[in-house]
């Protein structure tokens, strides 16, 4: 079974410096239908202006992600890392017994366009902790490239939950199939492009829910960029 979510349907936050789109309720976006997905909790696509951004605010219990699709995002913790993210990187920030950061553009001239993921951890109060990796995307091209799992296997990041993330860069005309394990269930977020999965076309922004189904199969209908979390 396929349920869809299109991209219009989100929730919206428009504000003077930022522009976000809620997969699932989030903020003052509330709908009860859209809860998350499993231990998907939050999948918002943010573009924030040149210098603006998220002050100093604070978190616990859950595990962050930020996957950037244009420009960079600068970041700062209680923990006192500090870094920028730019595409080709996976960031995962575990919240844990409480942290604070602030995430801001990082250009003074371009915006930045990311996704902020959040997923319910398996255990509460864990130390909180911060982990960054790169990955070369383009020239895994064509095919899944695992970016984050519980295990960290393959130089993934460590996500403290039983789910896996992966990417897929696509050309128009290829493919991506995807095997999953009876019991499992997918999400799909489609970040750029159009793809056909399963049959049923997909555009940019669009996310599917997947479950009873033992292949995935996704056909590129443009240059696509796929995000695949594979969970309990």
């Amino acid at each position: 079974m396929i349920t869809l979510r299109r991209s219009e349907e989100r929730g919206h936050t428009k504000l003077n410096w930022l522009d976000s789109r809620h997969t699932f309720s989030f903020g003052d976006y509330h709908d009860q239908q859209y809860m998350g997905f499993r231990d998907l909790r939050v999948i918002n696509e943010d573009r924030v202006d040149p210098a603006a951004g998220f002050p100093t605010h604070s978190h616990r219990d859950m595990e962050i992600i930020t996957y950037v699709l244009e420009g960079a995002v600068e970041h700062k913790d209680s923990t006192g890392t500090r870094s920028v993210i730019i595409p080709g990187d996976v960031q995962r920030m575990s919240a844990g017994t409480g942290i604070s950061h602030s995430e801001y553009n990082h250009s003074k001239t371009e915006l930045v366009h990311f996704l902020q993921i959040w997923i319910l951890p398996q255990q509460q109060n864990l130390p909180p902790s911060y982990e960054q990796r790169s990955f070369d995307l383009e020239k895994n091209r064509g095919r899944w490239m695992l970016v984050a799992a519980n295990d960290g296997r393959d130089g993934a990041v460590t996500v403290h939950q039983d789910v896996v993330l992966s990417v897929a860069l696509l050309l128009a005309g290829q493919q991506a199939t995807y095997h999953l394990k009876p019991g499992r269930h997918a999400w799909l977020q489609l970040a750029r492009g159009s793809v056909s999965l399963n049959g049923t076309v997909l555009n940019a922004g669009d996310g599917a829910a997947v479950s009873a189904e033992e292949i995935v199969e996704i056909q590129s209908l443009d240059r696509a960029e796929i995000l695949l979390f594979d969970v309990a």
